[in-house]
């Protein structure tokens, strides 16, 4: 999603198989990571149609902890997760990639971006730690790049109102956006 959104494919919706594998896959780890990215925005949403341009959820973002590095590595290799060359490897220590295919109802190809270092969360409804969202914004243009997704501007728009984008009604809202 780096590029100009297509406005003509607003209502465009990612394929629930993937999304169910990939929820599951973070649900796994959730005592290791604070997510990041599109699935931040996602879990910090109340329930919502998922729009490609709402936010990313091809792949999940995660921050782990120094500290706790060893038991999220020894984790993945025994879930079957293997680490893939990112044009990132060499640039800096603290981001690696591992990857997975769960295969079900169809192959579903897992990408977990790996953020070694430790950053400030909240809490979701659902227990589970995303990046706090002033932080999270912060991220656009050198750790994420969906700076357009639907969930940035409601979350910028919210925050300059002096309004928590966790859990606000908004965060679901993309009515600006697809009408119909």
């Amino acid at each position: 999603m780096g590029a100009p959104h297509n406005t003509k494919r607003y209502g465009e919706q990612w394929n629930a198989v993937d999304l169910a594998v990939m929820q599951a896959e973070i649900e796994t780890f959730r005592d290791l990571v604070v997510v990041s990215g599109g699935w931040a925005w996602h879990l910090m949403s109340p329930p919502h149609v998922e729009l490609k341009h709402a936010h990313d959820h091809k792949d999940a973002d995660l921050f782990v902890d120094p500290d706790v590095l060893w038991r999220m590595m020894e984790r993945m290799a025994a879930q079957g997760y293997e680490k893939i060359w990112t044009r990132f490897d060499g640039v800096t220590d603290h981001f690696v990639r591992y990857t997975k295919v769960v295969e079900g109802e169809r192959p579903v190809k897992v990408i977990f971006d790996l953020f070694m270092e430790k950053v400030a969360s909240v809490e979701t409804a659902s227990g589970i730690l995303v990046v706090e969202p002033e932080t999270l914004l912060s991220f656009y243009g050198n750790k994420h790049s969906s700076v357009e997704c639907f969930s940035v501007a409601i979350a910028k728009e919210l925050i300059a109102r002096g309004e928590n984008p966790v859990g606000h009604a908004r965060m679901g809202d993309f009515t600006p956006w697809v009408k119909g």
